[in-house]
């Protein structure tokens, strides 16, 4: 039966995008790169979505999703940082300060093995997902591209881009339990902090555009972290 074979496909384009991705990166056309990042989540969302709708999900799927968000998610997202640290260093004999971008593909790995091997994260997440993770590294160089100056000074820099990198090394691999957008169910009980965190991010999109993305990942920690409160306290 090719339905079946969907859920696959759709991880399979996923990964063609990071391999495309990578390509592009290391021709420093960055810009398509990030581009390809935003259509495989596309792809990512949908092959998930269409393993439960034709109810197909199998451990081979598993598997080859995380294969795919490694090298779509991880890989990418890091020579995205390490070109951004090229450009930030202006001597060349200081080019071995641009590897440390390569952690990030590292704790990607970790975090798809972990994810993968706990049961935990059926209905959630703990630690920041690598998709999320890849969206905001590819938002750095679209907004050094639309925005003005002040912002390229802030992002091409090589301290704040190395502080970024172990920021979110860490919180790849965290023991913060995040909320997934997975509903249960469409009622407001139950999905307060869901339907809360879509509504903020949609309005943060229409005001800030593309500035909205860094903000948008914070915001997520924070209603994560409150939604894990209010269940403790409940």
């Amino acid at each position: 039966m090719l339905l079946r074979h969907i859920p696959n496909v759709l991880t399979c384009l996923n990964l063609l995008c990071g391999c495309i991705g990578v390509v592009e990166a290391f021709h420093n056309n960055i810009i398509i790169s990030c581009g390809l990042i935003g259509i495989a989540l596309i792809f990512d969302f949908f092959d998930g979505f269409a393993a439960r709708l034709l109810k197909v999900s199998s451990p081979i799927g598993r598997d080859l999703d995380s294969l795919a968000d490694m090298v779509t998610f991880g890989l990418l997202p890091s020579i995205i940082i390490y070109q951004l640290l090229m450009q930030s260093i202006p001597d060349l004999m200081g080019i071995w300060k641009a590897y440390p971008a390569f952690l990030i593909a590292i704790f990607s790995a970790i975090r798809l093995a972990k994810f993968n091997n706990d049961p935990r994260q059926s209905d959630s997440f703990i630690g920041v997902p690598t998709p999320a993770n890849a969206l905001l590294i590819a938002s750095l160089p679209v907004i050094v591209l639309t925005q003005d100056e002040y912002w390229k000074t802030l992002i091409v820099n090589t301290n704040n881009l190395l502080l970024l990198t172990v920021v979110m090394c860490y919180l790849l691999i965290a023991e913060i339990k995040l909320i997934a957008l997975k509903f249960k169910s469409f009622g407001w009980q139950g999905n307060e902090f869901r339907y809360s965190f879509l509504v903020l991010t949609v309005l943060l999109l229409v005001f800030f555009k593309i500035l909205a993305i860094p903000l948008i990942l914070v915001i997520y920690i924070i209603l994560s972290v409150a939604a894990n409160l209010t269940k403790k306290s409940a």
